[in-house]
C-alpha cells in the first residue's frame, strides 16, 4: 500500500510540475496584431521594424523601397511575395518558380527577404 500512495504521490507532483512548467512559459516574441483590414510589409521579423503599407485594390507589381522580413495581411485580398525585384518568381537572386503566398488574414516572417509583391485577389 505504502509503494502505491508513493508512486502516487510521485505522478501527481511531476503532473503539477509539467502544469506549473507550461503555465510559466512565455513566447520568445509577442507579435502585436492589427484589429482592422490593414496589409503592410516590415523591415524586422514579428512585424517589428519600418512599416510599408499595401494598397489591396492596386494589383500591379510593387518593388518595396527597402527589403522586409515579415507582413501581415488582414484584408479580403491575397498578396504574393517575391524574393527578386518586379515579381520575378524564385529564390533570391536565382530563377524558379519560387515565391511567398501570403493569403487573407495572416501574417508571416519571410524564409528570404522580400523585395516585391502584387495583390492577387
Amino acid at each position: 500500500m505504502a509503494a502505491l500512495r508513493t508512486k502516487t504521490l510521485a505522478a501527481t507532483a511531476a503532473g503539477a510540475a509539467l502544469l506549473l512548467g507550461t503555465a510559466l512559459a512565455q513566447p520568445a516574441a509577442a507579435v502585436e496584431l492589427p484589429h482592422s483590414a490593414v496589409a503592410y510589409f516590415a523591415t524586422g521579423g514579428d512585424l517589428t521594424g519600418t512599416r510599408f503599407a499595401v494598397d489591396t485594390a492596386d494589383t500591379r507589381c510593387h518593388n518595396l523601397p527597402v527589403a522586409a522580413a515579415s507582413a501581415v495581411d488582414f484584408t479580403t485580398a491575397d498578396i504574393r511575395v517575391y524574393f527578386n525585384a518586379d515579381c520575378a518568381t524564385g529564390l533570391p537572386g536565382r530563377t524558379g518558380d519560387a515565391y511567398y503566398a501570403l493569403g487573407s488574414l495572416h501574417w508571416a516572417d519571410f524564409p528570404y527577404p522580400a523585395v516585391s509583391y502584387r495583390v492577387v485577389g
